[in-house]
């Protein structure tokens, strides 16, 4: 597609998420990489603007690079639908399932996709009886996380009773409900997925090895202590079969456009675990997304214009 084509396009990033930060990034990123492919492209912060301007302004498509709430959880892609404006990623159901860790884990579960064993506390299951109790369930160590965040906001690992209540805490500071989930002890892998329908194909593996396994907010984004890994050096069968559920993953959610599943392969028996799935995946200097298509031959502005290229609404999407 000519660049001209696409029209006027929006890259809607900053948002009000506590992902705010990282969606600056990864924005900023995109806007330069699509004009400097000769796209007519703007920035465009729902932080500061209303959404209804992109239809005053005569916009023709968004580029989504918002993440976390208000952006990668449906609520942005149905003011969207709303004003009939085609956006990139998941549409309304798929962004909003993805974003809940609990909701998107149960999807899995029904079709036989493996994902680590949890337990969910809602905002009226959280005594000091009720979540001592879930290390007895699950084991420890286990992870304790908000099941609508991203980045690693929120999450702790629990390795004895008594840390139980801090993490919970630290968790409720950032959504009502929390999810405590099995750890997997070993070694942890991305899968981006581009495309919809059947024409959706799972990009090369990347592996992550972080300092003593610490793969969090600020080792994701601010430092080079994390080494990646695409080619990701596992044993092909292994690589297949990673790529294989994260593409399940993806079409069991209904997703479309672009994402990115994470996982982690247990070092016992080497088995996959699916953890979540991004909608709105990160496009920063650090991020897996563009390490992977680079992997596969496809620049960072090339995988800009093709995820725009892919921008549509519910009423008009293949998945």
């Amino acid at each position: 597609m000519n660049p001209q084509d696409f029209g006027k396009v929006a890259v809607l990033f900053g948002g009000t998420s506590a992902e705010r930060e990282i969606s600056i990034m990864s924005g900023t990123g995109v806007l330069e990489a699509l004009r400097s492919r000769g796209v007519d492209a703007h920035a465009f912060d729902p932080a500061e603007r209303e959404l209804v301007e992109l239809k005053h302004e005569g916009f023709a498509r968004c580029f989504v690079v918002l993440h976390g709430r208000h952006g990668e959880d449906g609520t942005v892609q149905g003011a969207l639908e709303l004003l009939g404006i085609p956006y990139t990623g998941s549409g309304v159901m798929a962004s909003a399932v993805a974003m809940d860790k609990v909701m998107t884990k149960r999807i899995w579960q029904a079709d036989g996709l493996p994902t680590p064993r949890y337990a969910r506390l809602a905002f009226d299951q959280q005594s000091r009886e009720q979540i001592m109790a879930v290390p007895d369930v699950l084991g420890l160590p286990l992870i304790v996380k908000p099941p609508r965040e991203g980045s690693s906001i929120g999450v702790t690992k629990v390795k004895g009773y008594s840390e139980m209540q801090d993490a919970v805490t630290l968790a409720v500071g950032y959504d009502t409900d929390v999810l405590c989930e099995e750890f997997i002890e070993g070694e942890e892998v991305t899968c981006a997925v581009l495309g919809n329908g059947l024409n959706a194909q799972a990009l090369p593996v990347v592996r992550i090895a972080a300092p003593e396994g610490a793969y969090d907010y600020q080792n994701k984004y601010f430092t080079d202590d994390v080494k990646y890994h695409c080619p990701s050096g596992l044993p092909e069968a292994e690589e297949q079969e990673i790529r294989r559920i994260s593409l399940a993953a993806y079409h069991q959610l209904g997703c479309r456009g672009w994402g990115r599943a994470d996982l982690m392969i247990r070092a016992s028996d080497r088995k996959p675990f699916l953890l979540e799935m991004n909608t709105s995946p990160g496009m920063t200097s650090h991020s897996l997304v563009p390490m992977s298509a680079r992997a596969a031959g496809i620049s960072y502005e090339d995988l800009c214009l093709r995820v725009l290229a892919s921008a549509t609404l519910d009423s008009k999407a293949e998945v």
